[in-house]
């Protein structure tokens, strides 16, 4: 290509991007407009459920080269800077910064935003229902793993309720300042992450060096980042914010590692028309109790995509999650029936059916 049509081809990016600045003003112009009405209504700043209509919307009118990701990953970011012109609010999530949970927090509320690291996720509840963060992440289960019986002790707990989920999937890199596998001496990281990439690690000949296990893999990129003949086994950002250089990247052993997170507030969503709820159950001990209480869910013809035991102070609980909203006429009538037994979580815009 000549210089004088790679010339033209430029200046045409700058025109599309000059018109790109002056819409995304109008929007935000509009954007602020919404906010002194709901500053005045106590409106919630975050609708889940609304930010999903827009991008189902987008996805229909789109004929060009963006794909639904491209066009959620874009928009996300613009609605993340748009809640933060409305109403700047605070994010507590399970830290520190540049864990996956910190990571699960900015897919949602975008770079702009203000972050919490918070060590415990019971501080992460007890920072929103203080109302000093409007909002908490906090990890629900792990593909691997199953699930975190801490969160599950925090639902119980506080009355905050489930206004999204966030699935991401876990992939790690071997970060470090060496040129070279063989100059690789040591490695930090936290215990699961070495056991999440023992298969990596056995075929580059890095199983017989030293492992030094760390509270987080975050910290794991600091000190590798400072120490020569060092690496670290780390997330993408983790490295990213020690500017830490990435020798391989996905070097995990099972590909389909996935976490699922929920954000926590203190308010209730919308319908979406693509809705899950949450709830905890606790049952009288009687025999074949379960079984009936399962068997209205099968009669009013509402689909159960997890049901999970645990064990509260001595007590037997049951998480589950089932597809709509609680309002729907038929999961009302349900909630009215076992009222008694059942403590309602949320309803959300539904992310997967699972993990």
């Amino acid at each position: 290509m000549s210089e004088k049509g790679l010339k033209e081809l430029r200046n045409k990016l700058d025109n599309i991007d000059n018109e790109l600045l002056e819409l995304l003003n109008k929007r935000m112009d509009i954007v602020h407009e919404v906010g002194v009405l709901k500053a005045h209504s106590g409106g919630s700043i975050y609708r889940p459920e609304r930010e999903r209509e827009i991008i189902d919307r987008l996805e229909l009118l789109n004929k060009g080269k963006l794909n639904r990701s491209a066009i959620e990953a874009l928009f996300l970011e613009i609605f993340a800077i748009s809640r933060n012109i409305e109403l700047p609010e605070n994010i507590a999530f399970l830290g520190p910064e540049g864990s996956f949970t910190h990571q699960a927090a900015e897919s949602r509320f975008g770079a702009m935003s203000s972050y919490l690291p918070i060590g415990s996720i019971s501080g992460v509840f007890r920072e929103v229902s203080t109302k000093k963060a409007k909002f908490g992440v906090i990890p629900i289960e792990n593909s691997s793993n199953g699930i975190v019986s801490d969160t599950i002790n925090c639902l119980t707990k506080y009355n905050l309720k489930i206004i999204a989920e966030v699935i991401l999937d876990i992939h790690h890199t071997l970060a470090t300042t060496c040129d070279k596998i063989k100059d690789i001496k040591r490695i930090y990281s936290k215990d699961i992450a070495f056991e999440q990439c023992r298969r990596f690690l056995e075929n580059v000949g890095l199983d017989e060096v030293e492992h030094i296990p760390v509270e987080s893999t975050t910290k794991a990129a600091k000190y590798a980042v400072k120490e020569k003949n060092s690496a670290a086994i780390c997330s993408h950002v983790g490295a990213k914010m020690y500017n830490l250089p990435i020798l391989f990247e996905n070097i995990e052993d099972k590909d389909n590692n996935r976490t699922r997170f929920f954000i926590v507030s203190d308010f209730e969503n919308a319908k979406s028309g693509n809705d899950k709820t949450s709830i905890l159950v606790k049952l009288p001990n009687r025999s074949g109790i379960l079984v009936e209480f399962l068997t209205d869910f099968d009669k009013a013809g509402i689909n159960l995509t997890k049901i999970k035991s645990h064990i509260v102070e001595g007590n037997s609980i049951f998480f589950i999650d089932f597809d709509g909203h609680k309002d729907d006429e038929h999961i009302k009538t349900i909630f009215e029936k076992h009222k008694e037994s059942i403590k309602f979580l949320g309803s959300y815009v539904k992310e997967a059916d699972d993990i």
